[in-house]
């Protein structure tokens, strides 16, 4: 008989005990393991919430870890007040408290009464060193899965060093034409929310033309303070800003720049000459990135400012939107270009953390996302505000303070009954009222002696003026002609000296075609801005975009006064540039001439 061959049997007529039931079988058994995998990490984020550890105490700087602080004895309690000025005298008259946490950063944590009474000791301890407290967050640890609770917390000790007024934070606000910058600044420093009409920023304005086209052109100043307990002080309790600076242990000196790009000059002048501790970077939420918001981050991160973002008017769109601008804006951070950690800040506790992580990492980013008309996640800048470190500690400062004066000019104004004043920065050593130094240097490259009158911080009287503060300088009957933005006050015992030519090593961002000599660019080293042709490139005949090279540039109008290690930042049309002054060149024969007769003057 012939054998019988059998049948192939068609897939889709299959049975369920065929392959579709193998298929269900192994897809059970991944929704099973992927199930199993899920609980397991619930399981863990809930004995997780903390992490066990910070990173070791440090011995220099304002941070303290302690495990606890009941009832110490005498000696204990003096040695721990000593220990807290050391603390303060470290933060420039702020230390944080952690309370709960061992030298080593493993996050304890203690009982209630425990807590109770190391708050109460610690009270205790600033009340001697006649400082307040605040306290910023408490936190559970319960990680090892320990049915009691145990708290960590974490407190900040505030007083006003003897040898100063208040502590003084400087911040650039930087961002698009109508992104919400003076507007914000304005619900901060008034106190008032915004009608969303810009009726908030109307204090703001110096100019007419400002307040018809609701633009920024020039550079103004406003003042946010902080008393010893962490309140807020602006001008919906004091008249004036002397009224804030007398009730204030810490201030934020907000410096509102230009978002056109017609002033683009203006905002470089200002991140450049005011030296801004932080900049803050304000986008609008219903259009997201657009205009000068790329241009201004770049500037920033060009000239080494930390920079954090606040996404604004979220009033006017729906979440998703807001939500799609703060994801342009992190994947923007994230670009190899930026390589920044964005940080969106939700809550009060992302504030406190924000604002240590912030000061200790140039790479974290704050976002906040909050409206100027209805209010919405104001508190939360608030406490980032005030909770914000100086960035130099005290013996930065102290290095700067025993070095020669050299005060740098910014603003010129005439003042009826006080005469010629100069506003700007202190770069380093102490100036005193009745001081005597020389300014320059002039257009024949001259310096010229004078003596300083009253001093004056955010409007309000100050005797001695220290290393890397701003204030304004009554100069009396000095001759206001004879003074130009980009001069500096400086000791005679400097022994200044004027420089035509300096070399620089630079990095061109971008240009349309080559970067060759010849080239005129306007130059902003400091206070100073002034155009300067290419006179040689070092190694190279031209300059393409992205290159680095040696360049040596001469000033075209008059000689200034430069420093080695300068960061210079340079522009023409499309043309952009960073980089840093490696050298002064010599001057020519007639400008040494002019040094001398200047080296004559100062000596008499």
């Amino acid at each position: 008989m012939p054998e019988v061959q059998p049948r192939p049997v068609r897939s889709d007529c299959l049975g369920p005990t065929s392959g579709t039931s193998s298929r269900m079988a192994s897809r059970k058994t991944r929704s099973k393991k992927g199930k199993r995998r899920k609980r397991r990490r619930s399981k863990n984020t809930k004995t997780n919430k903390s992490p066990p550890y910070l990173p070791p105490e440090a011995e220099e700087g304002n941070i303290e870890y302690k495990l606890k602080l009941v009832n110490p004895t005498q000696y204990r309690f003096e040695h721990l007040a000593t220990q807290l000025k050391w603390r303060l005298q470290e933060g420039r008259g702020e230390a944080v408290y952690q309370i709960g946490v061992e030298d080593n950063g493993l996050l304890v944590g203690l009982s209630e009464g425990d807590m109770r009474a190391s708050l109460k000791t610690l009270r205790r301890m600033a009340e001697k060193v006649g400082a307040d407290i605040t306290l910023l967050r408490e936190r559970e640890v319960d990680y090892d899965l320990e049915r009691n609770c145990r708290k960590i917390a974490e407190v900040l000790v505030r007083k006003v060093p003897d040898d100063q007024q208040f502590l003084d934070l400087r911040v650039a606000v930087l961002g698009n034409v109508d992104s919400g910058k003076s507007t914000l600044l304005g619900v901060l420093t008034q106190g008032e929310l915004d009608n969303g009409r810009g009726r908030a920023r109307l204090n703001l304005f110096r100019h007419l033309h400002e307040i018809q086209t609701g633009r920024t052109s020039s550079i103004s100043f406003e003042i946010l303070g902080f008393n010893s307990k962490g309140e807020v002080v602006n001008y919906s309790d004091s008249r004036t800003a002397e009224e804030i600076c007398e009730s204030s242990s810490k201030m934020i000196t907000f410096i509102d720049l230009a978002g056109h790009h017609k002033y683009l000059k203006t905002t470089i002048f200002g991140l450049t000459s005011y030296c801004p501790d932080f900049a803050m970077l304000v986008v609008s939420a219903n259009t997201g990135i657009v205009g000068t918001t790329r241009e201004h981050l770049g500037l920033a991160m060009a000239l080494k400012v930390p920079i954090f973002i606040v996404v604004s008017k979220v009033d006017l769109c729906a979440k998703g939107t807001v939500e799609r601008t703060v994801r342009q804006l992190e994947h923007v951070l994230k670009l190899p270009g930026c390589n920044k950690v964005p940080m969106v800040v939700a809550c009060p506790d992302d504030a406190v953390t924000a604002a240590q992580q912030f000061a200790q990492s140039s790479s974290i980013t704050p976002i906040f996302t909050l409206s100027s008309v209805s209010g919405e996640n104001l508190d939360l800048v608030k406490v980032f505000f005030n909770i914000l470190p100086p960035l130099s500690n005290s013996k930065e400062q102290e290095e700067l303070m025993q070095q020669l004066t050299e005060f740098q000019v910014d603003e010129i104004y005439t003042v009826p009954d006080v005469g010629t004043v100069v506003g700007g920065t202190l770069y380093s050593g102490v100036c005193c009222e009745g001081e005597r130094l020389v300014v320059g240097p002039t257009d024949e490259g001259r310096f010229l002696k004078l003596k300083v009158g009253s001093i004056q911080r955010n409007r309000s009287a100050c005797r001695v003026l220290r290393a890397g503060q701003a204030a304004t300088l009554a100069l009396g009957n000095f001759d206001r002609s004879l003074l130009r933005k980009g001069m500096v006050m400086v000791s005679p015992k400097m022994n200044p000296t004027i420089c035509w030519q300096f070399e620089a090593a630079i990095v061109l961002l971008f240009h349309a075609k080559t970067f060759r000599r010849g080239f005129q660019v306007t130059v902003h080293v400091g206070n100073i801005r002034q155009t300067a042709t290419v006179d040689c490139l070092h190694g190279k005949e031209e300059l393409r975009t992205g290159e680095r090279a040696v360049v040596c540039f001469r000033f075209i109008k008059h000689p200034e006064y430069l420093r080695v290690g300068a960061k210079l930042l340079f522009r023409e049309g499309v043309t952009k540039g960073i980089g840093h002054v490696t050298s002064l060149l010599p001057t020519l024969q007639d400008q040494n001439h002019t040094h001398d007769q200047n080296q004559r003057e100062v000596e008499r």
